[in-house]
């Protein structure tokens, strides 16, 4: 294998919609993904009040990458080893004992029975609900256990379910139909112009989602316009990623659409390009054999999470994987000067691109007060500093082809671009475009 990555190399080209291909408004997002969550605890399961209320310094508990214990409350920051780095709220042997042999079931069992992984932006706010309720509950002396989480379950359910976006239900889907703009970040000209240029290339482009159809439709008209269906040959709603890549086509068949509702009868194989619900990866593959003519079509996908996108792409599909990485901007890397809509843009080459990068302020949750970096751990004991890779750092380097911030910080680059591949052999910070963020600059240094 090259230990250089190119997308002219590739047959396929799929997207993740949401902190994919869509970026969102993080700090207004989060504020109303958090108070749909609470809301549902207050009014429905007679929660206190108090959960409604918060401060701005409260967010900075918010951190990707944490992992909750479902039964005991406690939250976890682990190290590349699985090894326990900061813990909320109570730190004891049994944690360093048993976090390091489940480590693996995190990642292989996506889900595993006793614990839950915060590794994306619509599941965040939902770990700042948790150690909110569990503190709550421990202030009224109540015994903590695993019912709370099936309360936060209920909540997620109430807002996010099939019917919710249709029905009006919830708080999310309400709101962000009233004001999109609010929320959804448009594409600039110059991703819409690359993904053009990819299908005029004779590249196929997907567009896999666990976002349901209608959703969807509201996302892809508002950041790339009423013509969006022309960009992609193959739409997938209600993937219900991993499962997707991990599912035998008779646990998921692919399911057509009527005015956005699933018929009730499952496709017994995907015969031609067009709009889907639901499926799996084994019939997209025969598909996708049939369009490239080839018998091992290359596909690359990006996607903004290692559970659902980076992880089963790679191990199940062996597809190449893109992980969207926005911690990255809060950690020295450039952010992408994004072109609004509509704005005439010169064309550049790849040197002139530099240009096109502003300093970004601190991002939503990029570095945390409370748990640190997302890719290094730095702890201090009398005065000497202790740097880790943690565990998030080390699943990109291991399930990733390489890390961006974002779609515009290479949708200016031409697609025979050669891009330096994450290598098993290679420093961990070769796969990092356009440059690898400060911590593990200076974790290398060390």
């Amino acid at each position: 294998m090259s230990e250089y990555f190119s997308l002219s190399e590739c047959d396929v080209i799929g997207f993740d919609l949401d902190h994919t291909l869509c970026r969102y408004n993080l700090k207004e997002t989060s504020r109303l993904i958090y108070e749909s969550f609470a809301r549902y605890l207050v009014e429905h399961k007679g929660y206190d009040k108090d959960l409604l209320h918060l401060t701005p310094a409260t967010w900075d508990f918010c951190f990707k990458g944490l992992v909750v214990d479902l039964e005991e409350g406690n939250l976890v920051k682990l190290a590349e080893d699985g090894t326990v780095l900061r813990l909320i709220f109570e730190l004891s042997s049994y944690y360093q004992i048993t976090f390091l042999a489940l480590i693996c079931d995190l990642v292989l069992s996506f889900v595993a029975a006793k614990y839950y992984f915060y590794d994306n932006y619509f599941d965040l706010p939902g770990a700042l609900l948790c150690a909110r309720a569990v503190d709550m509950l421990n202030k009224q002396g109540a015994e903590i256990t695993s019912d709370f989480w099936k309360d936060i379950v209920a909540a997620i359910d109430h807002n996010y379910n099939t019917s919710a976006f249709r029905e009006d239900t919830g708080t999310y889907f309400p709101s962000v139909k009233r004001c999109p703009g609010r929320y959804l970040q448009p594409c600039s000209d110059a991703v819409k112009r690359w993904l053009r240029s990819m299908k005029n290339s004779g590249k196929i482009l997907l567009l896999i989602t666990s976002s349901h159809s209608d959703y969807c439709r509201l996302v892809c008209e508002h950041i790339l316009g009423s013509d969006f269906e022309e960009l992609f040959d193959i739409i997938i709603t209600n993937a219900l990623k991993p499962g997707f890549f991990s599912l035998v086509p008779q646990q998921r068949p692919f399911r057509t659409l009527v005015d956005d509702v699933e018929e009730s009868e499952g496709l017994p194989s995907l015969e031609k390009p067009g709009w889907y619900s639901q499926g799996n990866w084994p019939h997209l593959h025969e598909l996708l054999k049939n369009m490239t003519n080839k018998t091992e079509p290359k596909v690359v996908y990006f996607g903004d999470s290692m559970r659902s996108d980076m992880f089963p792409a790679c191990s199940f599909g062996k597809w190449e994987t893109v992980m969207i990485v926005e911690e990255m901007e809060g950690e020295g890397v450039p952010r992408a000067n994004a072109t609004p809509s509509n704005s005439p843009t010169p064309s550049e080459s790849p040197a002139e691109k530099k240009g096109k990068f502003e300093v970004r302020v601190k991002g939503c949750f990029s570095v945390s007060n409370q748990w640190g970096s997302y890719f290094v751990d730095v702890q201090k004991n009398e005065g000497e500093e202790t740097r880790r890779l943690t565990w998030c750092c080390h699943s990109i380097h291991t399930y990733s082809t390489m890390a961006i911030p974002s779609i515009e910080a290479i949708a200016d680059l031409p697609l025979d671009f050669k891009f330096q591949r994450f290598f098993s052999d290679k420093p961990i910070t070769s796969g990092y475009y356009p440059r690898p963020p400060d911590s593990l600059l200076k974790w290398e240094e060390n």
